[in-house]
């Protein structure tokens, strides 16, 4: 009991002192404890609770009229604090009353400051929009004018440096949304200048490329003038032929050609002046910015090709005039100009090893056509004028930088097709030449014509010279013709050696060859062609022969020729020969057996003539008709040969007189005849003996002794043999190299004999009434028989030999 009394004063103690909130422990520790501490708890509580009231009432007891007094204070004030209620009011209404102007002012004057504060809001933001929309305007004007390129520089600014400003705003939106569409815009319109650019230039590409070879062909015009000059020294120095000099024919050439260089000395307009590259300029410009530079490229490429296949594809009908040529070449340089010069003026957009492809495919296209179309070239001023442009062609080119040793490669193969047609007008030329030539020695009536014909033709003779007017040269009329034809043919295959960029060496090579060709070839198969003419008889043969030996004589002065042409020296390693002593001599042979062959054939129309009686019993003693008539005409033949070589007329006339003797033998052993009477073959004899006669009597000079009477030999052993009917000798001295009839075939012996033996039995029967003869013939019968048989007998025997 007595413990349990601190413990509730603690109690208490903590209720007192704790929070509301946290009695609880408190309180739970009372009931915790012993049995009936609650109560005691209690007991306690009511006597603390009566210790504070007594404490209470004491402080209220002290402090009491303290309280009177304010309550007193307080009703006092509460007078006062009416009146001054009343005039706050008062003076609140007073205030109140006053104070609603103000406010009115005040609210307006709030007004125009919101009004301000929002002005000076949309001056700020008008000043941001206000750049985004000049911009744009700019663009809108850019777009009209045409000024893309600026148009995209505008948008780029706009997007990356205005728009994202004001981007909350609607129009900006608007803007924004416009732009792409704008840009598409123009690039369809770029690509359709550039469309357009692709037509003009492709309209302009013969233009430009014209403009281009006649630039590159007037800056190489003064060296060309020069070198043009300098030849006009091989033209003077040329090698004088009795004084001659030749017509510097480069002279006029060269002085035309400066008076050209003077005449197109003002400025030469380019590519650029004649084309408006400002489309292509814009076009990559605009691609480039938009990021597709690559898909512009490709297009560009593309499309050039086509183009490049375009002017590639000739016209059909290209070779048969200069200007399709000419317009063909001017076409490719255009195209390869203008390619030039975007290679030059942008980056990229074509590139050396892209304009390298396209040209490598062109030249390869360019040569393949020039190849097919020059082949059709039957003209050689038109393969001239080709060759020509060809190489101003090359040369322009190969001033922008484009290989071309593949044209000059081609020139090479065209050079010998030049030749090809050059030698066909000339083999007209021969031909029209010989036809008009009259095959007779060229008559000079005195000095002046002496020197107008000696200054075609190197012709020398001092005899000739030591005669007196009017006299004959030995040549016809074609000669110095076909001497100044030759040399016109060296001086047109020179032209197509001009501006080769060849050595004086090679030149020099191509011309021989080319001479030779002409003399080997053209002029050789003309000549040939000539002799064959059934038209040209003995009299024009033995021309020709003259004519060929002083065209051979004249070789050398077109070697000579050729050399002052070229400055090479004949005795030069490489130097080729003329083969024109080959070609006259072939011709010659061909004409010196013509001559035999026509003499032969005029000697068989002469024996065609023969009208023998062969059954005649005796001779008519003369020679017959038609023999004379062929000797007189032989005799009259080779009177004209007297200017031929020895040789020739030697041969033809032991040809003319072994085919006369091998004809009439031929006559003698005709099949056809069957029968030979004596007395035709004493006419016969006397025919023989009249050939005989005129081979000795030298219708040629220069035979020895009786070589020319051997080619009778065989007929006249045999008609000998007959005629003194001398069988028994023959019989016994055959086969003996001292026998008299060493040159009488026992089988043409046997044939003969049988011929004259039917011939005597046809006399005997129609002359059977003279008896006296009856028994000498059959004795001569007789004998013949035997001799047929011994002849057989030898014809067998060289048949078993044989």
């Amino acid at each position: 009991m007595a413990e349990s009394l601190p413990e509730h004063e603690r109690i208490l103690q903590e209720i007192e002192s704790t929070d509301t909130a946290c009695v609880g422990p408190t309180l739970r520790s009372v009931y915790d404890d012993q049995p009936n501490a609650h109560q005691r708890f209690m007991e306690k509580l009511d006597a603390c609770i009566r210790n504070h009231d007594r404490e209470i009432e004491k402080m209220c007891n002290f402090h009491h009229q303290g309280f009177v007094d304010a309550i007193t204070e307080l009703l006092k004030v509460r007078a006062d604090a009416e009146k001054l209620k009343v005039q706050v009011t008062d003076t609140n209404r007073r205030l109140q009353d006053a104070g609603k102007e103000v406010i009115a002012q005040t609210e307006e004057i709030i007004r125009c400051r919101i009004q301000q504060r929002n002005i000076t809001t949309v001056v700020e933001k008008l000043q941001l929009c206000l750049p985004v929309l000049e911009m744009y305007s700019k663009l809108k004007e850019q777009m009209n004018v045409k000024r893309y390129y600026s148009a995209l520089k505008t948008m780029e600014q706009l997007e990356n440096m205005y728009l994202p400003r004001v981007s909350q705003y609607r129009f900006c939106q608007i803007m924004i949304e416009n732009l792409p569409k704008l840009r598409e815009e123009i690039k369809e319109i770029s690509m359709s200048d550039l469309k357009d650019f692709l037509e003009s230039i492709r309209k302009h590409s013969d233009k430009i490329g014209e403009t281009a070879m006649k630039q590159a062909q007037q800056q190489k015009t003064f060296n060309t003038a020069l070198q043009k000059q300098n030849n006009v020294n091989y033209g003077r120095n040329m090698y004088a032929i009795n004084g001659r000099v030749p017509e510097p024919k480069y002279e006029i050439t060269s002085k035309r050609t400066l008076e050209e260089e003077d005449e197109h000395e003002e400025e030469v307009l380019t590519a650029h002046d004649l084309v408006d590259f400002s489309p292509v300029y814009r076009c990559l410009h605009i691609y480039s910015v938009l990021g597709d530079g690559e898909t512009f490229e490709n297009y560009y490429r593309k499309q050039r090709r086509k183009q490049a296949r375009l002017v590639l594809q000739p016209q059909s009908s290209m070779h048969e005039t200069v200007e399709g040529y000419r317009r063909y070449f001017s076409q490719i340089v255009g195209f390869f100009v203008v390619e030039d010069h975007i290679l030059h003026v942008t980056q990229g957009l074509v590139t050396r090893a892209y304009t390298d492809e396209l040209w490598n495919m062109a030249l390869s296209k360019i040569i393949a056509v020039l190849r097919t179309h020059s082949s059709y070239c039957t003209d050689p001023d038109l393969v001239l004028e080709l060759k020509n442009l060809i190489v101003v062609f090359a040369d322009t080119l190969q001033g922008y930088g484009f290989p071309v040793n593949r044209l000059f490669d081609l020139l090479f193969e065209i050079r010998d097709q030049y030749n090809e047609t050059l030698l066909k007008k000339w083999a007209g030329l021969f031909r029209d030449i010989f036809e008009a030539d009259n095959y007779s020695p060229i008559p000079v009536a005195n000095e002046e014509e002496y020197k107008i014909v000696i200054s075609k033709f190197p012709f020398q003779d001092p005899e000739l010279d030591k005669q007196s007017f009017p006299k004959k040269l030995p040549m016809s009329q074609s000669v110095p013709q076909i001497y100044i034809q030759v040399k016109e043919f060296i001086y047109a295959s020179l032209k197509f050696s001009e501006s080769l960029h060849r050595s004086s060496t090679e030149i020099d090579d191509m011309l021989r060859k080319s001479t030779n060709l002409l003399l080997t070839r053209t002029l050789s198969s003309c000549l040939q062609n000539l002799i064959k003419k059934p038209h040209i008889g003995l009299t024009e043969l033995v021309q020709i022969i003259i004519n060929t030996t002083h065209l051979e004589q004249a070789c050398k002065y077109l070697e000579d020729f050729i050399t002052n042409i070229t400055n090479i020296s004949q005795e030069t390693v490489h130097t080729a020969r003329l083969y024109g002593l080959s070609t006259f001599k072939d011709a010659r042979h061909a004409a010196e057996g013509e001559i035999y062959t026509k003499l032969n054939q005029k000697i068989d129309e002469f024996i065609q003539l023969a009208d023998y009686d062969w059954t005649m019993s005796e001779s008519a003693g003369r020679a017959s008709g038609y023999l004379m008539d062929l000797i007189n005409f032989l005799r009259s033949t080779f009177q004209v040969f007297t200017h031929l070589p020895g040789k020739v007329a030697q041969t033809a006339c032991m040809s003319a007189c072994q085919h006369l003797s091998t004809s009439l033998m031929q006559m003698l052993l005709d099949s056809e005849l069957k029968q030979i009477s004596m007395g035709a073959v004493q006419q016969f004899n006397l025919d023989v003996i009249q050939c005989e006669l005129f081979a000795s009597s030298e219708p040629v000079p220069g035979f020895h002794g009786d070589t020319l009477q051997l080619a009778f030999i065989d007929l006249r052993q045999l008609l000998d043999l007959f005629m003194v009917w001398d069988w028994s000798t023959y019989l016994a001295d055959y086969g003996q190299h001292t026998s008299k009839y060493l040159r009488v075939n026992p089988s043409t012996a046997l044939t003969l004999l049988e011929k004259v033996h039917r011939g005597m039995k046809d006399t005997s029967k129609k002359n059977n009434i003279f008896a006296q003869f009856r028994k000498n013939d059959r004795d001569k019968q007789k004998l013949i028989e035997t001799v047929v048989k011994q002849l057989r007998s030898l014809v067998n025997g060289m048949s078993q030999h044989t």
